[in-house]
């Protein structure tokens, strides 16, 4: 009896050996993991460009309100209320973009001291040290805006995240002179 199936057993290995009707599938199956997992990566960088670019453009139209003194000679602009118009550039983001958008602009007497540290510290990103000083007339203007952009692709957080929560912060900066305005 244990011959038997012993025989049994050879001839369904060997059947199996030589059968080749699922070949492909089992191809499909090694290599459909590594394909999937870099169409994402690509996906997710093309979105990350997307957003970069957004928030640049945005920043720059943003900031030309600043430049011109449109944003000063108006009164009672805040972060916030500058966060919105940078915002409302990036429509597409939906609703948590005033949320998740940080800004900072500082004036300076000369364009070689606009040099700052970055804020963040040990992977986390620390707002505290942002300010909102448009500055008058001639003055020297950084404007410098933050979108933290939750990674998807796993693979990638540990390549491209500059946050240790598996973000990456996305930033834009423009610096620029005011207009004479008054």
């Amino acid at each position: 009896m244990a011959q038997h199936r012993l025989g049994r057993l050879r001839g369904a290995l060997t059947r199996f050996a030589r059968g080749r009707g699922g070949s492909t599938a089992v191809e499909f199956a090694m290599l459909a993991l590594p394909f999937l997992g870099l169409l994402f990566g690509i996906i997710e960088l093309g979105m990350i460009y997307l957003v970069s670019t957004t928030l640049d453009n945005a920043t720059t139209d943003a900031a030309r309100q600043i430049r011109t003194g449109q944003l000063q000679l108006a009164g009672g602009a805040t972060s916030t209320s500058f966060a919105t118009v940078v915002c409302n550039e990036m429509s597409w983001l939906g609703s948590n973009c005033t949320s998740n958008l940080s800004v900072d602009v500082r004036t300076f007497s000369t364009f070689s001291s606009t040099n700052i540290a970055e804020p963040i510290t040990a992977g986390k990103f620390s707002s505290s040290s942002l300010l909102f000083q448009m500055g008058n007339a001639g003055d020297i203007v950084l404007v410098r805006t933050f979108y933290p952009w939750t990674l998807v692709t796993p693979f990638l957080d540990g390549s491209v995240a500059n946050l240790s929560n598996g973000q990456m912060l996305i930033e834009s900066a423009t610096t620029f002179r005011n207009e004479p305005y008054s």
